[in-house]
């Protein structure tokens, strides 16, 4: 099934979402602090049902945040209602996993006739000593450190989440029976934490400060479900739910697969109209080129190609691409990269292609082995590697002789995140590196 992503622009901001499927319209809403990719193999799957439409909330993935210091859970409830407007979708069904519940549930209250039903997964009513016990604690700043040092936290921050809820209540009391330490789960959600920067703090803190507006019994209300399976912190909160409106269930479930089986059986009963087709934007956007999904941005007769390990994200407004297995393009399928680009020129209307050459080195020792590990030294290795790469070339002889003259901004803990994102995703660096290297 094709997954594809996309642009729009709503009420000044830039929103990314994907979608799959041609069927009735579901809404999905990830949890905090993940994006839209959380929700991939969910569309696999329900894609050969449903039109299935993830964005990535305000501030989080690829998504613009909202404006202020301090938006509330009215802002992000206005903010899906300003997409759905923005995409021409007049009616839905909708799911939303645990903060991204709060908000639906804030959307359905806003405008209920919106949505033909809503499932959520995990529904937080947290008590006033619970509220306290989180405080500040739960949130603490996130800004990029000159040597790396916030990646140590970052790591054994998501990891330790499923060990012990909240995740800094480090005590046998607090223990939870879903621990796990798989490096790729983990992965995922630092990956869209790098993303997210000190921006996932105001969507996250939204939903923590959020009142829990339930519905009363008597409000005229699209049919709802609300589930929570075995080992999910929210389960014991379906018995605080109280009174529903006519039409809601709320039910405990023993697994994550029995909870998305009963959304999706419920979702289908309640369908949507289909949406219409996806609209793009005039400057940034995904295309199809080779069999894979490229990132462009930009205008111009140049296509301007970055080196390898790199992307277009320190591109000016110069028409770019992200080469497969780099930046936010698709991972590279062994295509030609010749053809992969003059055939994405052509389709984004360039007259020439302005290619950025190689750095000089060996390609095997200027892109390590940066596969996610049980104790996410990958990440510092990768910081390391950018930082080097300011002083010397290549970056791995580091001596005198191969000291290079540098501009101190370069090494500004925000740029080098920038960096590190980038050298992150170049799953294909190596490969392209070889094939330029055999031009020359």
């Amino acid at each position: 099934m094709r997954i594809s992503r996309h642009y729009v622009r709503v009420q000044g901001r830039r929103v990314h979402y994907r979608r799959a499927g041609a069927g009735p319209a579901v809404l999905l809403v990830h949890q905090s602090p993940r994006s839209s990719a959380e929700w991939l193999p969910l569309m696999e799957r329900w894609a050969e049902r449903f039109t299935v439409i993830a964005p990535d909330t305000p501030g989080f993935g690829q998504s613009d945040p909202l404006p202020g210091d301090r938006p509330e859970i009215d802002d992000f409830a206005n903010a899906l209602i300003d997409l759905l407007d923005a995409l021409g979708i007049a009616r839905t069904a909708a799911y939303g996993f645990h903060s991204g519940g709060i908000i639906l549930m804030a959307a359905l209250r806003r405008d209920p006739a919106r949505f033909s039903a809503a499932a959520i997964g995990g529904y937080a009513i947290w008590t006033e000593a619970e509220r306290a016990a989180f405080g500040d604690a739960y949130l603490p700043p996130f800004h990029p450190s000159a040597y790396g040092e916030h990646l140590t936290w970052l790591w054994n921050r998501i990891l330790e989440q499923s060990w012990f809820f909240p995740w800094f209540d480090v005590r046998d009391a607090a223990r939870l029976s879903v621990a796990r330490d798989d490096p790729v789960r983990v992965d995922a959600t630092v990956r869209d934490m790098l993303d997210s920067g000190d921006a996932y703090r105001a969507g996250y803190g939204a939903v923590l400060r959020a009142p829990r507006d339930v519905p009363p019994p008597g409000a005229a209300m699209p049919p709802a479900l609300i589930t929570a399976y075995d080992g999910d912190p929210l389960q014991p909160h379906i018995d605080r739910l109280g009174a529903l409106p006519e039409g809601w269930s709320a039910v405990k479930v023993r697994t994550p697969a029995e909870q998305q089986d009963r959304t999706f059986a419920f979702l289908s009963a309640h369908p949507a109209p289909v949406p219409p087709p996806a609209p793009a934007l005039p400057d940034e956007g995904f295309s199809w080129v080779e069999g894979l999904q490229l990132h462009w941005r930009g205008a111009g007769e140049a296509l301007r190609v970055h080196p390898p390990g790199r992307s277009l994200e320190t591109q000016s407004d110069a028409l770019a691409i992200d080469l497969p297995g780099h930046g936010l393009s698709d991972a590279w399928n062994g295509r030609d990269w010749d053809e992969i680009v003059n055939v994405a020129a052509r389709a984004l209307g360039a007259g020439r292609v302005e290619q950025a050459p190689a750095p000089a080195g060996d390609p095997d020792r200027l892109y390590p082995n940066l596969t996610p590990d049980r104790f996410g030294s990958y990440l510092t290795r990768a910081w390391s590697v950018v930082r080097a790469r300011a002083f010397f070339s290549p970056w791995y002889e580091a001596d005198a002789a191969h000291a290079t003259a540098f501009d101190p901004a370069t090494i500004a803990p925000e740029r080098l995140a920038i960096a590190h994102r980038e050298l992150l995703r170049a799953t294909a660096a190596r490969d392209y590196h070889r094939h330029l290297a055999g031009r020359d």
